[in-house]
């Protein structure tokens, strides 16, 4: 890898989804070297989000009242204080990407058009173009990226390392085809994603199997809350991988979901079809593990409207020879969004010093144990631009450390998806968890293609293990009620592996608990 000459001693960024880029952007003229696995936007899942973006601008909201639907989708481990905060400046974060050119959909009158999804209390969903925001919002901050001087992107780079001297971060260990190089540098942000990819069934991009986390964790990083996976109630259940997302929007708009027999299986459970997603997911997950179908069925409510409103699902659909304004449309849960991350304070720093994880990757408390819908890109855009701030206020330095690294294999977690689907998916028991654990902890010693994608699910099992409860994303059905005080769970790569390899040591335990 020849193409760093020049760049050491630059504030390093990796990952170009909507929090990088917006952290990139926010921090000039402060040069900037933006680190991309493929190209830019690309392989991040902020393109793929068709939702949208939660924004309490209307006139019969505010901050507190998105606030309510934040903490108690959260079921009582969002940080309230982190989360007000995050929430508050909202009008700065809408304000910042329609300055760099996001345009949002608006009403003939030139008002935003605000949508609703489930579990809001109020229609407070910005788009673009019906179901296009990520995409919109991601292509229009990669042009302003573009055409920034301060920023220089590195393309087809993978980091694969945080290197650490002295407990803080001294360069990324980053590899392309030509080869392995170390970036000199003491501030970093990882901005690399969730974990979705991990499942065999997952609406995230293939390779978003939690590469910063890992990184993190081998650097010393704690993490926070690593057991809560979001699994959205409604892909298109289709041999299509990944599986296309049909966007709680849609629900939003009066769709309902029904059986194969066309019962109404959401309509006594309170909220129906804009319940909490993981109470959706499970009666979903239920209705086909009992050997049925479930379907989406907007042919009433939407009808032929649905080609207008939501084009982009309709064209997925279409491929699949499904056509919503007549046919009920097949869904399943789906690995969606992870909760958990590395643990940062209010400015996104990391317990490393030099540091800083933002958007998915990370755990601010904003999500607690279930993401209110279409929070994310908001938290990406409003701790892109904190932890910038924050970097901006700190002096760069060029560290001396080896410039030779060696080559390492490239991360695949193809070969873990069966067991981490069938053992860390929207139901978990004891016994599974414990098969998990044993079967994952040997990978993350191997150094093969695996073990990154390992440490990340041993990581998951392991919180998950610890919490013999059932609240927000994480449902144990040996743990089925919620704990009376719950709280957030922080923890090491040492603390991690120990507690994996004690319950391995002492499997009669697993039995009991």
């Amino acid at each position: 890898m020849t193409r760093l000459d020049g760049l050491h001693g630059q504030v390093a960024i990796i990952g170009s989804g909507i929090a990088g880029l917006m952290a990139a952007l926010e921090l000039a003229p402060r040069p900037v070297v933006l680190i991309t696995r493929s190209g830019l936007g690309q392989e991040s899942s902020s393109a793929w989000a068709q939702g949208g973006i939660a924004a309490a601008l209307g006139a019969d909201d505010d901050v507190a009242l998105h606030l309510a639907d934040t903490l108690a989708a959260g079921d009582g481990l969002c940080d309230d204080a982190i989360a007000a905060e995050i929430l508050s400046e909202t009008s700065e974060a809408i304000a910042t990407l329609e300055h760099h050119g996001v345009a949002f959909d608006r009403t003939p009158s030139g008002a935003f058009d605000f949508g609703r999804e489930a579990a809001h209390s109020r229609r407070r969903i910005l788009h673009i173009d019906g179901d296009g925001t990520g995409a919109g919002i991601t292509s229009t901050l990669v042009r302003a990226v573009q055409n920034c001087s301060s920023v220089t992107c590195l393309t087809g780079a993978d980091a694969r390392r945080l290197m650490v001297r002295n407990g803080r971060i001294v360069g990324v260990h980053l590899q392309d085809d030509d080869g392995a190089a170390i970036l000199r540098t003491g501030l970093v942000i990882l901005a690399t994603g969730g974990c979705a990819g991990l499942f065999d069934a997952s609406t995230n991009p293939s390779g978003n199997f939690g590469a910063g986390l890992a990184m993190a964790l081998v650097a010393g990083a704690a993490v926070r809350d690593m057991e809560f996976m979001q699994f959205h109630p409604t892909a298109l259940a289709t041999t299509r991988a990944p599986l296309a997302l049909i966007s709680e929007a849609v629900r939003g708009e009066g769709a309902i979901l029904i059986d194969q027999s066309g019962r109404r299986f959401m309509l006594q459970t309170p909220g129906a079809e804009l319940a909490p997603r993981d109470v959706v997911a499970r009666a979903v997950h239920e209705v086909i593990t009992d050997g049925g179908r479930a379907y989406l069925d907007a042919r009433k409510p939407l009808g032929a409207r649905f080609k207008t409103r939501f084009p982009g699902i309709h064209a997925l659909c279409q491929s699949d020879g499904i056509d919503p304004a007549v046919d009920p449309i097949p869904v399943r849960p789906v690995a969606h969004y992870h909760m958990g991350g590395v643990a940062v304070d209010r400015q996104g720093r990391s317990t490393v010093p030099g540091l800083w994880a933002i958007g998915e990757c990370a755990a601010t408390g904003l999500h607690g144990g279930n993401r209110l819908a279409s929070n994310s890109l908001l938290e990406a855009v409003v701790m892109g631009r904190r932890a910038a701030r924050d970097v901006a206020r700190q002096e760069g330095f060029t560290p001396l450390v080896e410039t030779d690294p060696p080559v390492l294999q490239k991360a695949n977690p193809s070969t873990l998806h069966p067991v981490i689907s069938q053992e860390l998916g929207v139901t978990r028991d004891g016994a599974g968890l414990g098969r998990a654990m044993s079967w994952l902890e040997p990978y993350v010693q191997t150094g093969d293609a695996a073990a990154d994608p390992a440490l990340v699910a041993l990581s998951v099992a392991v919180f998950a293990d610890l919490r013999r409860e059932s609240r927000g994303g994480h449902y144990r059905s040996d743990h089925p009620d919620p704990a009376p005080n719950p709280r957030s769970n922080t923890m090491t790569l040492t603390e991690i592996l120990a507690h994996a390899q004690s319950a391995n040591a002492h499997p009669q335990l697993k039995r009991q608990a």
